[in-house]
């Protein structure tokens, strides 16, 4: 998945088809083969068949040709605009031309019609007369010649003006589509006859290029990089090293493909290009994240000092986002590559998770979350994916799972915390338990030790999605034994999970040493990073060098919210604008997956005895109060009045910011609660507080009845 700037395949240098070896010499009755590329053979260069394509790079493949059909598309279209603007421009261009075309006709036309020939003979004889008045006979002869001439001219005006009077009457008369025909059959000959050697009736217009590049441009860029040796006082700037392009540089959608490779005696290799993005893209006159570029590996014909580069005329990551699939997806099999985005040249961008672990990360509000949980909302769609999910921020992001998730998990307090290492406790427990039954299935069922989507229906061991969002959250307000308990589970999760069908989805705003340590994400394969402070920061999620090799989330910007970096392997990234599911479109989703579990019976756990998720399903609304404070209690069965305050403004901020204990014990009171008793004791300490069962009281008995 490593980004390309085009096509580099049938680059490869020719091969010959059989090569002369030192194997031994063959038996007696073995037939000889003879080498063709012997130097004594004169058929060895009609032999040696080059290893290359017979088609032009923008044709081996359908999105390529797909893409360069829609690039024709755009500049037909850019060119119908141009000249339909400028259509009463040629006209009034077209009439000025056919009269000039006119009187060149006519100048051309006037010998003939003045008959200027006899006029020659009449203007001879004349002169003749006068130096001879007494020559009778040429006195005659030019009465004759003068008769001759002004019966012609009479009779050439006559048929002209008789000709061009019956064309007028029939046009005057005729239907005005074949009098614009005529006018057409006209006016075009002779505008025609008016051009000149320099005249174009049509405007040469270019639609223009905010970015241009040119080979001499791309030595130049590399020349001031460092990447190229520059030539000595003595000589020509021309006799200095070069690149040689294999491709390009050409237009490629909207931008410029080229394929180079480096010459040799320089010591410079395509990852050296690759660390000086930055400076060749200012010495291109563009920003660096139009700048993309890639080594060409051998597999694909390239070389250690090959690269493809693609630059883009403008930044390719803005824009409105693009819908994902699965907001209007009604099914989805998790086995299947997951629709993640699109590239910077709209290429679509699938990302597997099956045998995988995830890891995302970035500065807070420029779409983790959202891109998060586009790999979840991909599970929600299967009914035979389970869902963990812990969320250390505990805001409304992701409290649509209660409808599906079988573990939920919200906020960082100190029940939340209890319950994360229970359910990370659970998830060990069920991975030692299929790893058991996996072993003592035989091969003809499980061929490789793992799970399979036909093991998954027959023994009912679904995919599990184990979704963590704000790591960092339960690491900093966990002790350090607890801490260090937490990173191991979660660590034999990720590493050992796989096999058992277990996909890990975790994600921090701070990924150094403290909030996630090293030895966890260095497990991760999988990784996607919004934009961050600095390269440092872009290694600490993409891993160690990513950002020397081109994988830097660092060039982001504030504009690219939902834009990132994803690393799919040691050499393989992409820059990937990720599709866009908003809340609402999420929620929607929860509910469809709800009702998929329900018809398979998969609705397991929290979510099967989720009084507030069961509401919903059914349609019944409760009161908003009630089912955040629900929320909020989730893994208390008591709270004190101050904290639950606190975790309904973590909840929502807008809505409960300006609570206080009076506000909000009038709020559930009229959603229906009834408090037994107005304190609770927690640890030892009485204080103002509410039983959760009390709230749970008020939910109304026909959604309970419906719950079962």
């Amino acid at each position: 998945m490593t980004e390309t700037a085009a096509d580099p395949v049938g680059t490869r240098p020719p091969l010959t088809l059989v090569k002369n070896t030192t194997t031994p010499e063959p038996a007696p009755t073995d037939p000889v083969v003879e080498a063709v590329d012997r130097a004594d053979n004169p058929l060895a260069d009609w032999l040696s068949v080059p290893d290359a394509p017979v088609l032009p790079a923008w044709a081996r493949s359908a999105a390529s040709i797909k893409a360069n059909a829609a690039a024709f598309g755009r500049l037909t279209w850019w060119h119908t605009q141009y000249h339909g603007f400028r259509v009463p421009k040629y006209l009034v261009k077209t009439v000025l031309l056919a009269a000039r075309g006119f009187f060149r006709a006519t100048m051309g036309l006037w010998p003939t019609l003045s008959a200027q020939d006899h006029t020659a003979t009449v203007k001879a004889l004349r002169a003749q007369v006068k130096a001879r008045p007494e020559d009778v006979d040429l006195a005659a002869r030019l009465q004759m010649a003068h008769f001759e001439r002004t019966r012609t001219r009479r009779w050439r005006f006559g048929a002209a003006a008789a000709g061009v009077a019956a064309a007028a009457v029939g046009i005057a008369l005729a239907d005005p589509m074949l009098q614009a025909g005529i006018a057409g059959a006209v006016v075009t000959p002779l505008a025609y006859l008016g051009r000149g050697k320099e005249t174009h009736l049509l405007d040469q217009g270019a639609p223009p290029l905010r970015v241009d590049m040119s080979a001499q441009q791309l030595n130049d860029a590399l020349r001031a990089a460092g990447l190229l040796k520059s030539g000595r006082a003595n000589e020509d700037e021309k006799d200095a090293p070069r690149v040689s392009c294999s491709m390009g540089p050409v237009r490629d959608g909207r931008g410029w493909a080229v394929i180079f490779d480096l010459p040799r005696g320089g010591g410079k290799t395509a990852s050296d290009v690759l660390a000086k993005r930055e400076v060749i893209a200012q010495e291109l006159g563009v920003d660096e994240i139009q700048v993309i570029m890639s080594r060409v590996r051998a597999s694909k014909g390239g070389n250690a000092g090959r690269v493809s580069m693609w630059v883009a005329d403008d930044d390719p990551y803005l824009g409105k986002p693009n819908p994902s699939p699965f907001a209007t997806a009604e099914r989805f099999s998790i086995w299947d590559p997951i629709p993640f985005g699109q590239d910077a040249r709209g290429n679509r961008i699938e990302v597997p998770v099956m045998w995988q672990s995830m890891f995302f990360g970035g500065l807070p509000r420029r779409g983790k979350t959202f891109t998060q949980r586009l790999m979840t909302a991909a599970g929600l769609l299967d009914a035979y994916v389970r869902h963990y999910v812990a969320d250390g921020k505990g805001g409304a992001d992701w409290m649509p799972m209660r409808a599906v998730a079988h573990r939920l998990v919200m906020g960082a307090e100190d029940d939340a915390i209890e319950a994360l290492k229970a359910m990370l406790a659970e998830l060990l427990v069920e991975m030692e338990r299929r790893f058991a039954i996996l072993r003592e299935l035989p091969t003809s069922i499980c061929p490789e030790g793992k799970l399979t989507p036909e093991i998954v229906q027959r023994y009912n061991l679904p995919v599990i999605f184990v979704t963590i969002d704000e790591l960092q959250e339960y690491f900093t307000a966990m002790e350090r034994e607890d801490r260090e308990q937490v990173i191991n589970d979660l660590c034999r999760i990720a590493r050992r999970g796989p096999a058992a069908g277990f996909v890990s989805n975790f994600a921090s705003q701070r990924p150094d040493a403290d909030s996630v340590p090293t030895k966890l994400r260095e497990i991760i394969t999988l990784r996607y990073s919004t934009q961050v402070v600095d390269r440092a920061s872009s290694d600490m999620v993409l891993g160690k060098g990513k950002a020397a090799q081109g994988a830097d989330a660092s060039v982001l910007s504030e504009d690219h919210v939902g834009t990132g970096v994803l690393v799919t392997g040691p050499a393989s990234y992409v820059t990937v604008r990720a599709d866009y599911l908003d809340g609402t479109g999420f929620a929607t989703l929860c509910q469809k997956g709800r009702t998929l579990r329900q018809a398979a019976g998969q609705l397991t756990g929290d979510a099967a005895g989720d009084v507030t998720a069961a509401a919903d399903a059914s349609g019944a609304k409760l009161p908003p109060i009630l089912s955040d404070a629900l929320e909020v209690m989730r893994h208390s069965p008591r709270m004190f009045t101050t904290n639950l305050l606190a975790g309904l403004v973590n909840l929502d901020e807008d809505v409960y910011g300006d609570f206080n204990a009076e506000k909000l014990a009038a709020g559930l009171e009229a959603a229906g609660v009834k408090r037994t008793s107005k304190q609770v004791k927690i640890s030892g300490t009485n204080a103002a507080g509410y039983q959760r069962r009390d709230i749970e009281a008020a939910v109304p008995a026909e959604i309970l009845l419906a719950h079962g």
